[in-house]
């Protein structure tokens, strides 16, 4: 419970900054909205001059663009983006920083085991994503029952906006996993954006080409807005396929945790 609570401490006013920058990005793109709303055909226009490749890439609909859910599936997009490296980045520093501020002989020569370590790790990062999500989700339902300019799904919204944290918890198991496999990591951020950017540029190339082998191995094609806005559901095979590579990141996390040889310096 100590390691627990101080790791929530430590990490306390980096949640707090990334909760705000999010409820940031939902402000200013959902208050753009009733303006965009009233000249969609202007804005349509434009918008058919980009490339069809461009448009999917970066989730342009004209089916729904001008709706409200249809603009805050494009505006989730870099949503997604900065969710996956505050979760990305959490994990990978989570695990690392002992090595790296040289405190791992310190700790692990304290009366608790590896196992305890590690867990004690994964809930206090897990409580830092539950909180940026809880105030996420506040921000979008706020400002959304705000710009409406006509009735649409808050089911549907929710559910759009809830697959923030089953993203961002597949990130941080990746990023847990990565930790514990690399004995000194001297650059967090780098590694965090190298590896986010390069999931979220296959992600790009997949929704320009409709590539569906593609889309198995980038997570933030796991779930397509428009199926979940028209179907009220999510896909199946990808929320296995994303469970699966939690569970599989967390386990083997452990079980190289507790056969590595940790240094200090």
């Amino acid at each position: 419970m100590n390691m627990f609570l101080h790791e929530l401490k430590a990490y306390r006013n980096s949640t707090i900054i990334w909760s705000l920058g999010l409820i940031a990005i939902v402000v200013l793109f959902l208050s753009l909205y009733p303006s965009f709303s009233r000249d969609a055909e202007e804005f349509m226009k434009v918008l058919e001059g980009f490339p069809e490749e461009l448009r999917k890439a970066i989730g342009l609909s004209f089916e729904t663009l001008a709706t409200l859910l249809g603009f805050f599936s494009y505006s989730f997009l870099y949503i997604k983006l900065s969710g996956a490296v505050q979760a990305m980045n959490l994990g990978l520093s989570i695990i690392s920083k002992e090595t790296r501020d040289k405190t791992a002989d310190f700790l692990l020569t304290k009366p608790v085991t590896r196992t305890q370590v590690i867990t004690s790790k994964l809930f206090a990062a897990l409580t830092s994503l539950v909180f940026t999500n809880l105030a996420f989700l506040a921000s979008v339902m706020v400002m959304a029952s705000f710009v409406k300019t006509e009735d649409f799904s808050e089911q549907a919204l929710l559910m759009v906006s809830v697959t923030l944290l089953f993203i961002q918890l597949i990130f941080l198991s990746l990023g847990i996993m990565i930790a514990v496999l690399i004995p000194r990591i001297k650059s967090v951020i780098s590694i965090s954006l190298g590896t986010v950017f390069t999931f979220f540029i296959l992600g790009m190339i997949s929704s320009s080409t409709a590539d569906k082998g593609l889309r198995y191995l980038t997570p933030f094609n796991y779930f397509d807005n428009q199926y979940i806005i028209r179907t009220l559901e999510y896909e199946g095979e990808f929320i296995f396929i994303g469970i699966s590579i939690i569970f599989t990141a967390v386990l083997a996390s452990y079980w190289i945790y507790g056969k590595k040889d940790v240094h200090s310096v």
